[in-house]
C-alpha cells in the first residue's frame, strides 16, 4: 500500500485504456477540473458504482483554540463531500 499521485494515476489510466500518457494526464486533469467546477456551482456529481461528489454546509459552531484553550467562534462554511458507491465499498473490503 502506498500513495498514488496524479502522474502515477495518469500512467495507470494510459496503460488501462491504451492511450498515450500525455493524453491520460490531460484527461485526468480535465476530469478533476470538471468535478471541481460542478461542485463549486452547487451541483452533485454521481458516478454510478464509484460514488457521489457534492458540497455540504457546515454550521457555525463554538470551538477551542488548542494553544490557549480559549473559546472561539468557527464560521459556517461550505465543504466538499464524497460518498463512496456500493461497488467501490465492495472492492475495498
Amino acid at each position: 500500500m502506498g500513495i498514488v499521485n496524479k502522474d502515477e494515476l495518469a500512467r495507470d489510466v494510459a496503460e488501462r485504456s491504451g492511450i498515450e500518457v500525455g493524453q491520460a494526464k490531460r484527461a485526468v486533469e480535465a476530469t478533476l477540473e470538471a468535478i471541481t467546477k460542478q461542485i463549486a456551482d452547487g451541483n452533485e456529481v454521481r458516478l454510478t458504482g464509484f460514488g457521489k461528489f457534492s458540497a455540504t454546509q457546515r454550521s457555525a459552531r463554538e470551538g477551542r483554540n488548542p494553544r490557549t484553550g480559549e473559546t472561539m467562534q468557527i464560521a459556517a462554511k461550505t465543504v466538499p463531500k464524497f460518498s463512496p458507491g456500493a461497488e467501490l465499498k465492495k472492492a475495498v473490503q
